[in-house]
């Protein structure tokens, strides 16, 4: 593996219904994967909870989020964390103010999600509207709505 370094504001910008998804790093060496993303929320409604093929693990920078995990709530605060399992229903919202998020992500398929989402589906369009390609685009990666 070799040292990677990327400043501020750069990295794979995708832009998304729930916010700016910015990867900073993706590393795969002998002892597993995983990718590194920065991501720039407004507040907004809680989408529907969704069960992902990675374990995600989310630290509050600044803002608040209402976190829901296997249908427990936990509100975070800057500087808490809150750990999305692979294969469990979650979802978060951002209240009131925007939030700035460091996320890590189990393996690589994250990344492949987040750039297909931003190139599938509209992030200036209302969740109604785009419903067909948001469902293509999460079937495409092994993502569900819990439930589905």
């Amino acid at each position: 593996m070799t040292t990677i370094h990327v400043p501020p504001g750069a990295g794979h910008h995708y832009p998304m219904i729930d916010g700016d998804h910015v990867q900073k790093a993706r590393v795969e060496d002998t002892q597993g994967a995983f990718e590194v993303f920065e991501l720039v929320a407004p507040a907004g409604p809680m989408a529907p909870p969704h069960v992902s093929p990675w374990t995600g693990v989310l630290f509050l920078v600044e803002g608040r989020v209402t976190a829901m995990v296997d249908g427990t709530k936990y509100d975070v605060e800057p500087g808490g964390v809150v750990v999305f399992p692979a294969g469990t229903p979650c979802t978060f919202e951002v209240v009131g103010e925007p939030a700035r998020i460091v996320g890590v992500t189990s393996g690589t398929g994250a990344g492949r999600f987040f750039a297909d989402f931003a190139d599938s589906v509209p992030s200036d369009r209302p969740v109604e509207e785009s419903l067909e390609a948001i469902l293509a685009v999460t079937e495409r990666h092994g993502v569900r709505l819990a439930g589905a």
